[in-house]
């Protein structure tokens, strides 16, 4: 027999669709749409369907948006009335951590992060979560959720407690996917302390901590507020989140100020690193110095005798002197050899 389900606006009942597919994969953004039905996946379903298959008892619809266009968002605003500040925020992006609540729903921000040549990319994911429903929106550079979908759909006892757990595993994901972040960075940050140790960095070494340090204090400023918003999700009684789910947001919080502990001992080494190659840079400098030095004093006594006996006076007792040039050249190398055994002992050269 078809099940009927009243529609949204409290019209006559109707039969309610039958779940046959997405009929608008070629819709700009839409990633995927597939409801849940005791923690089982039942179908994927087209989006103007969404709304009155997550007013069915026991049901989750779950929408993956990626970078949507200005009329599929609307489509989705349109199936779970999401409110039009939120749905403005998800459609242009650029927006910090944040957790906020339009009546029913919870609207939060979170930053990703990922390494793309080198440099730390960020993006954004947007997440509407209502009874019944949970739509992403991702932004820039973020892995699928596609995987966090198979975990979710492999859990299925965690998956009974709907759209809250499927917020956790979204969140969770985010936090995780901090960490091979970290590990690239620590990886490379590990290569310049030993050529720190070996040599003194060069102008592209140099600019490369700069830029390093720049790009943790940016992932940093990403990962911060998420503790505020999982503290919140956690503890506050004015959102919907499950009581017994509460306690999962503090694993994340936990998560995610290892993240921060690891990003400020990253800056930390990354600052030595810094300071050590200037100082290795300089004692260069000064060894350098010092042999200058020790070799313009060597120097300076044949060009001391050369300058005396250069001067153009008439009467100088030693100039008529058949042993005088030998005795002279003999004092010269015997001063200059004096000189160049003491600066070897006290290391100038």
């Amino acid at each position: 027999m078809t099940e009927t389900l009243p529609d949204r606006r409290d019209a006559p009942a109707s039969p309610f669709p039958a779940a046959t597919g997405p009929a608008d994969l070629d819709s700009r953004g839409l990633v995927n749409a597939v409801v849940y039905r005791d923690g089982r996946r039942l179908a994927d379903i087209p989006v103007d369907e969404a709304g009155r298959w997550a007013e069915r008892p026991g049901h989750v619809v779950w929408i993956g948006l990626y970078e949507p266009s200005h009329d599929l968002l609307a489509r989705v605003q349109g199936q779970f009335r999401l409110h039009p500040l939120a749905i403005e925020d998800a459609e242009k992006a650029h927006q910090q951590p944040k957790l906020e609540q339009y009546g029913d729903t919870l609207f939060v921000v979170a930053r990703t992060a990922q390494m793309v040549e080198g440099r730390i990319a960020f993006g954004e994911t947007h997440l509407f979560v209502g009874h019944g429903y949970v739509v992403t929106v991702r932004h820039g550079p973020s892995s699928s959720y596609a995987e966090v979908r198979h975990r979710c759909e492999a859990a299925r006892e965690m998956l009974l407690q709907g759209e809250d757990y499927i917020l956790y595993a979204v969140l969770d994901f985010i936090v995780d996917n901090y960490g091979p972040v970290l590990e690239a960075i620590t990886e490379e940050v590990e290569g310049i302390e030993d050529r720190v140790l070996e040599d003194s960095l060069s102008t592209e070494a140099i600019n490369r901590l700069y830029m390093l340090r720049r790009d943790l204090l940016r992932l940093r400023n990403a990962a911060g507020p998420l503790v505020d918003v999982c503290q919140r999700l956690e503890h506050s009684k004015l959102t919907a989140i499950d009581p017994n789910l509460q306690p999962l947001f503090r694993d994340v919080t936990d998560h995610i100020r290892r993240v921060q502990s690891e990003i400020d001992a990253l800056r930390e080494v990354l600052a030595f690193a810094f300071e050590a190659g200037l100082m290795v840079g300089q004692m260069q400098q000064t060894v350098i110095t010092r042999q200058l030095a020790a070799w313009a004093a060597i120097l300076a006594v044949p060009t001391a005798v050369a300058g005396i006996y250069g001067m153009n006076f008439k009467h100088m007792p030693e100039l008529e002197w058949v042993w005088g040039y030998y005795v002279v050249i003999a004092a010269i190398t015997g001063v200059c050899g004096t000189l160049f055994w003491w600066f070897r002992r006290v290391g100038w050269l």
